[in-house]
C-alpha cells in the first residue's frame, strides 16, 4: 500500500471519525476471519480511527494457524512468536451497529509491515478472486442464507408460525438492525431443528458478499444477547439433529440463462458449474471446515452430501434455481464454520478452472442410488482432496494453503477419537 493512498486513508478516516463522533460513536470494532471460521477483532477509540487508516493496527500473523478451540498450529510459512502484521480497515464498510450503541464496524485487510499485501490475507484472496473472474467478463454475485439456533430454543414446529409469534419482539428487532445497517433482508424464517431460524440477505459483489454475511451473524449474535438468548452457527448443536448451514448461492448476468445448455444454462455458465462441481470434494475443506461439519453432512437431510446437481433439488449439493428473474445456483454443502472470504474466492477459482459440460441433471433423493458420488465424509478425507488439488494450491497460494491445510488437519486431530455429542458439545458455541 503506497503513502498515496495511506494519506488518502487518513483524510477520509477523519471525516468518518467527525460523523461517527457526532453519533455517538465512541468505538470501532475491526474485524477478520481466520483460517478456521473464528471472527477475531482488535479495537479503538472512534478518535484513533484516522490512524489505523493511515499505519494500520498490528497483529500478530499467527493467528492464520489458530483453531478453533484458540489452539496454535504451524505450517511451513506460519506460526511462532515472531513477524507482524498491519491491519487495514475498509472505510467504505464502515457500519454503525444498531444492537451495539455506541460501536461501529469495518472488515481490515491486511499487509506486512512494509505496506505489502499479506499473502496469507483471506479479504484479499477474496478480492484477487473477484478481479480473475471480472477480468474474464463475469460480473458475479453471491448471496449467504445463514441458518443459526437460539437456546433456549422454545415450542415451536418447524417451519411454524408459532416460532414467530413466540419470538415476534426478537425478529422484529433483527429486522430493523440490519435494515438500520444497510443489508437488505430477502426473508426470515422458521427452520427444522427446534429454535432454529434462517436469514437470506440479497446477492452482492463476492466480497461484499463475505462481509455481509460476518456482520448479518454478529448481528443476529448482538440482537439476540439483548433479548436473553444466545445464538449459535455450528454446524451441529446437537449430534443426530439436523444442523445449521449457511448455502451459497451465485449468478452472473447472461451466465444461467438464455444458452443452448441444459435449463438455458449458457456454455460458458456449464463450464463454470462444472469446475465447481468437479472441485466440490477439495472445496469442502473450505466450505465445511470443522469435524462437526460432517455430524451435519448426512444423507436424505438436505444437506447436499451426494456429488450432483439438479433442478430444484435440495438433495443435490448443486441446486440449480430456473427464477426466470434470477437464474442462480445454489450449494448446499457449506456451513458457517466456514470463513466466507475463503469460500467465495475458492468457489471463483473452480469455476473460472471449469471446462467442459455438465454430468445429467439428477432427480430425487440420490442417497441410495447406484453411480452417485459421495462427497468426503470426515474433515480429514476433503483435507487430503483440498491438498491434493492443483486448482485450488494455485489460486491459494503457497502461504495461505499451507495455513489452511494445517489448520484443518489439527481441527482433525483434535477431534480424531472424539464421539460426536463430544464434537458438537466442543463447538457449539464457537460460531
Amino acid at each position: 500500500m503506497d503513502a498515496d493512498t495511506r494519506e488518502r486513508q487518513r483524510l477520509q478516516a477523519r471525516q468518518e471519525a467527525a460523523r461517527l463522533t457526532a453519533e455517538g460513536v465512541r468505538a470501532v470494532a475491526l474485524g477478520w476471519v481466520d483460517n478456521a471460521g473464528v471472527s477475531r477483532v482488535k479495537t479503538i477509540p472512534t478518535t484513533r480511527l484516522a490512524d489505523a487508516a493511515h499505519h494500520g493496527i498490528g497483529a500478530s500473523p499467527v493467528f492464520d494457524v489458530f483453531t478453533s478451540e484458540d489452539a496454535v498450529t504451524s505450517s511451513p510459512h506460519s506460526g511462532g512468536p515472531d513477524g507482524d502484521l498491519r491491519l487495514f480497515p475498509d472505510l467504505d464498510r464502515l457500519t454503525v451497529l444498531a444492537a451495539q450503541p455506541g460501536w461501529a464496524w469495518a472488515p481490515v485487510d491486511r499487509y506486512d509491515q512494509q505496506g505489502e499485501p499479506h499473502p496469507g490475507c483471506q479479504r484479499l484472496f477474496a478480492r484477487r478472486m473477484a478481479e480473475r473472474a471480472a477480468a474474464a467478463g463475469l460480473d458475479l454475485r453471491m448471496g449467504f442464507e445463514t441458518e443459526w439456533i437460539v437456546d433456549p430454543a422454545g415450542d415451536g414446529p418447524a417451519y411454524g408460525l408459532t416460532r414467530v409469534v413466540e419470538r415476534s419482539d426478537y425478529l422484529r428487532d433483527l429486522y430493523d438492525a440490519l435494515a438500520a445497517q444497510r443489508l437488505e433482508v430477502l426473508q426470515i424464517h422458521p427452520e427444522y431443528t427446534p429454535g432454529q431460524f434462517e436469514v437470506s440477505t440479497v446477492p452482492a459483489d463476492p466480497v461484499r458478499a463475505a462481509d455481509e454475511v460476518v456482520l448479518v451473524r454478529e448481528t443476529v449474535r448482538a440482537v439476540s444477547l439483548r433479548h436473553g438468548l444466545r445464538a449459535s452457527f455450528a454446524p451441529s448443536f446437537t449430534a443426530g439433529h439436523v444442523g445449521n448451514g449457511c448455502h451459497l448461492h451465485l449468478s452472473a448476468a447472461g451466465l444461467l440463462s438464455g444458452g443452448d445448455g441444459p435449463y438455458g444454462i449458457t456454455a460458458a455458465g456449464e463450464a463454470f458449474l462444472a469446475g465447481v462441481l468437479g472441485e466440490l470434494p477439495a472445496l469442502l475443506a473450505v466450505g465445511a471446515p470443522s469435524p462437526a461439519s460432517y455430524l451435519r453432512l448426512e444423507p436424505s437431510r438436505w444437506a447436499g452430501v451426494y456429488r450432483c446437481w439438479g433442478l430444484e433439488n435440495r438433495e443435490a449439493a448443486l441446486r440449480f434455481i430456473a427464477d426466470e428473474a434470477n437464474p442462480n445456483a445454489e450449494l448446499k454443502p457449506f456451513d458457517a464454520a466456514a470463513n466466507p472470504y475463503l469460500l467465495v474466492g475458492a468457489v471463483i477459482a473452480a469455476g473460472l478452472a471449469g471446462s467442459g459440460v455438465l454430468p445429467p441433471p439428477v432427480a430425487g433423493d440420490p442417497a441410495g442410488r447406484g453411480g452417485q458420488e459421495r462427497l468426503p465424509v470426515s474433515l480429514t478425507e476433503a483435507a487430503d482432496r483440498f491438498e491434493e488439488s492443483a486448482v485450488l494450491r494455485e489460486a491459494f497460494g503457497e502461504v495461505l494453503h499451507g495455513a489452511v491445510l494445517a489448520v484443518r488437519r489439527a481441527e482433525a486431530e483434535r477431534f480424531a477419537k472424539s464421539e460426536p455429542q463430544e464434537i458438537a458439545e466442543a463447538t457449539r458455541w464457537r460460531w
